[in-house]
């Protein structure tokens, strides 16, 4: 048998075939930009229309029964914008220089993956709660509370934005476990719409 069948491509090298940026460039760990709106609305609507377009792409490949997100860095591109698909039929959350301006005291600790390195999950504290203020195209802001699965994705995503991975987020000690081990594990975290 020749050539490479789909089950031996490892889960990162298929997210870097769709165009996501891969765990160790150095755009994943810098601070992105902040958009001056509404000054930049034609490329804020151009970056969040590229990040629904990657989301389309990955979703066909991999389906995301808890939700997903994707921020743009992981498409090479610095600026403060990111897009979070929740589970089921509910509308996307667009995030253009979100700020976490609250959380709360009370936590859980779940699993987590990332497209810029899908091979591994790791277990991260979050708050239940948090409070987010973002931008509109328009320039106005707008302050959002989230919660349970739909604020972990969301923190997740502004992480990426501040450069910071979940590894950081996770407690000292813990590491990253192959996904082949986490899909063993029955603990994978579960949506609780807001």
């Amino acid at each position: 048998m020749t050539g490479v069948q789909v089950a031996d491509v490892r889960p990162s090298q298929q997210m870097r075939d769709l165009g996501v940026v891969q765990y160790g460039a150095g755009i994943l760990a810098e601070p992105a930009r902040a958009f001056d709106l509404p000054a930049e609305r034609d490329v804020a609507e151009r970056i969040t229309d590229e990040l629904f377009a990657a989301m389309e792409r990955i979703g066909r490949v991999h389906p995301f029964a808890k939700g997903m997100g994707i921020a743009a860095p992981q498409l090479g591109v610095a600026r403060a914008a990111a897009v979070v698909q929740p589970p089921g039929d509910v509308p996307a959350v667009i995030l253009l220089n979100p700020r976490i301006t609250g959380r709360s005291e009370e936590t859980d600790e779940q699993y987590e993956g990332c497209l810029s390195f899908f091979d591994v999950r790791g277990l991260v504290p979050r708050p239940l709660k948090i409070t987010v203020e973002t931008t509109a195209l328009t320039g106005a802001t707008a302050t959002t509370v989230y919660d349970r699965g739909l604020a972990r994705l969301i923190h997740h995503e502004t992480d990426h934005l501040d450069g910071l991975l979940y590894t950081a987020r996770m407690r000292t000690g813990v590491e990253p476990i192959p996904v082949e081990e986490y899909r063993q594990t029955g603990q994978a975290w579960t949506y609780r719409g807001v």
